[in-house]
């Protein structure tokens, strides 16, 4: 049995069950039919063999799953997506610059290159790989890290107010339905040109 939970640990819904053994997270990234991305967390008790069983399901109908080793709060992409979101909620609150230019910086810049490799390749042809990467600019990367250990309050917030009315802006919130439909189709449009590459990489 697979939930699709995106946050919520299988350890804390399938502990009493017969078959416990046989449970598992698959969690598909919104919207599914253009992210492939699939998160597998395990609980401590799900048998090693459903979660390669799941994971090669996955493989089977063009989904990408990656694998948690064990449970973890907010699972993998979406630590990764928080940990972005609260940065430049930090940035925008901390008077360093608009919620809009920290749109910017991901969809004209992090956002290209990610599309297609992940940050850790990204490291990898930065320099003469991951080790020269890290002795080039591990130092300066821990000490800007060091700044952005606080998390902020967001919700009723004064930076909730000017990020929301930032975005409402570019979209307001009774036009959502057609910026949603856009995004779609520019998501089908990348699923698209990612497949045909890689193909032409395989030939």
């Amino acid at each position: 049995m697979a939930s699709s939970s995106s946050c919520i640990v299988p350890s804390l819904f399938t502990e009493e069950l017969r078959h416990r053994s046989q449970c598992v997270v698959a969690h598909p990234v919104n919207p599914p039919q253009y992210i492939p991305l699939v998160e597998i967390v395990p609980a401590p008790w799900t048998a090693p063999e459903i979660v390669s069983r799941t994971r090669q399901l996955m493989l089977s109908i063009g989904q990408a799953p990656v694998t948690l080793n064990k449970e973890t709060n907010g699972f993998l992409l979406n630590r990764l997506q928080y940990a972005l979101i609260m940065e430049g909620w930090r940035l925008v609150e901390d008077g360093v610059c608009s919620p809009e230019d920290v749109d910017t910086a991901v969809s004209q810049g992090l956002g290209l290159r990610y599309s297609f490799m992940g940050p850790f390749e990204v490291m990898h042809l930065n320099a003469a790989g991951v080790n020269d990467y890290c002795e080039r600019y591990g130092a300066n990367i821990t000490k800007v890290c060091e700044t952005q250990a606080s998390a902020r309050d967001m919700a009723g917030t004064a930076t909730c107010a000017a990020v929301h009315d930032a975005m409402c802006r570019q979209t307001p919130v009774d036009q959502l339905a057609e910026r949603r439909q856009w995004r779609d189709v520019r998501l089908a449009a990348l699923a698209s040109h990612k497949q045909e590459e890689e193909k032409k990489s395989q030939s």
